[in-house]
């Protein structure tokens, strides 16, 4: 595979997860969070999201790392690395809120939804951010 292909593949294997989550989540915005099977398919969508995006990282990390592209190689590592904390930090909050929930908060579906909200903003900064570096990353040798 030709250079320009590995960082193609590479920017392929990272937006599909990133485009589909950008395209899904914003059903939730649609629907109340009070509702216990939602809010926990909400919860479900943002755990895979993470996990895709963890594995999708490292195998972008990997593929530019024996192509030889360091610099772009990090910047994939540090998709991967957000995603692997983020998740932890990203899905403890969202624990605490639906178990605050289940406990009789009613400002805690307000709370999700910011959370909610705070996940697909991340998610776009880094689609963004992905986007832009692809003419860079593509012609790089």
């Amino acid at each position: 595979m030709t250079p320009d292909a590995v960082a193609v593949a590479v920017m392929v294997i990272l937006l599909f997860p990133m485009g589909y989550f950008t395209l899904a989540s914003p059903a939730f915005l649609l629907v109340k969070l009070d509702i216990q099977p939602v809010a926990q398919l909400l919860r479900g969508m943002f755990n895979a999201h993470f996990l895709v995006m963890r594995i999708a990282g490292l195998i972008g990390t990997v593929i530019l790392l024996l192509d030889g592209r360091l610099l772009a190689a990090t910047g994939v590592a540090m998709i991967a690395a957000l995603a692997i904390w983020g998740r932890r930090w990203f899905m403890q909050r969202m624990d605490d809120q639906l178990s605050a929930r289940d406990a009789g908060d009613a400002e805690a579906p307000r709370r999700l939804r910011k959370l909610h909200w705070s996940g697909m903003l991340g998610n776009a900064v880094l689609l963004v951010a992905l986007v832009a570096s692809i003419p860079y990353i593509a012609t790089a040798a």
